[in-house]
């Protein structure tokens, strides 16, 4: 009898859900259930929109942060591990890169590029994406364009420094004592 009342209730709450949702759905407009048909964006709209997310690509680092609610809820997940996938790009590094610079020296500078395109052969992209293990993430995206094999331009300042990107994964870090030569200087300071 138990058994049979637990079943049960499981069930009953899950039907209500489920009708829940498709109420939820029918009353939200959706407008291809209303039978109306959804206009097509012209040619225009679309390269206005891709430009737009090129901008926002190429404008170097953006950090999305958590809300208070999501670090409330982070509580009661399980663990995530922090992931970094793609190249990282410093400020210094983007600094030492030069128009005018041969594909083998962009490489030793900057790494094998993550995205090589067969139709635009003349671009390198280097992608970069860490996503912190309570939901923060951070993205950066560096392009450079080649002409005659030499770099024309390239695209994705803002980066951050080598030190921003240590600390940014490693948390705050207390400063490290300074060596014993500063301290021994320090002391002769003192005395003087």
């Amino acid at each position: 009898m138990r058994v049979k009342n637990a079943v049960f209730n499981r069930f009953h709450a899950r039907a209500s859900l489920a009708a829940g949702l498709a109420c939820t759905l029918m009353l939200s407009g959706c407008a291809s259930w209303r039978g109306q048909e959804v206009a097509a964006p012209t040619p225009a709209k679309v390269a206005a929109d891709a430009e737009k997310s090129a901008q926002v690509a190429n404008a170097g680092a953006q950090t999305t942060t958590v809300t208070k609610l999501q670090k409330f809820m982070w509580f009661f997940s399980p663990y995530r591990p922090t992931i970094q996938q793609g190249n990282f790009v410093s400020e210094e590094m983007l600094a030492q890169l030069k128009v005018g610079q041969t594909r083998d020296q962009v490489k030793f500078l900057l790494g094998t590029p993550m995205l090589t395109d067969v139709f635009h052969a003349d671009r390198w992209d280097y992608p970069f994406s860490l996503q912190r293990g309570n939901g923060e993430l951070t993205t950066a995206r560096v392009s450079i364009y080649f002409k005659d094999d030499k770099v024309e331009r390239f695209d994705g300042g803002n980066l951050p420094t080598e030190r921003e990107y240590i600390a940014r994964i490693a948390g705050s870090t207390p400063k490290p004592p300074p060596p014993e030569d500063e301290m021994i200087e320090d002391e002769k300071k003192k005395k003087q």
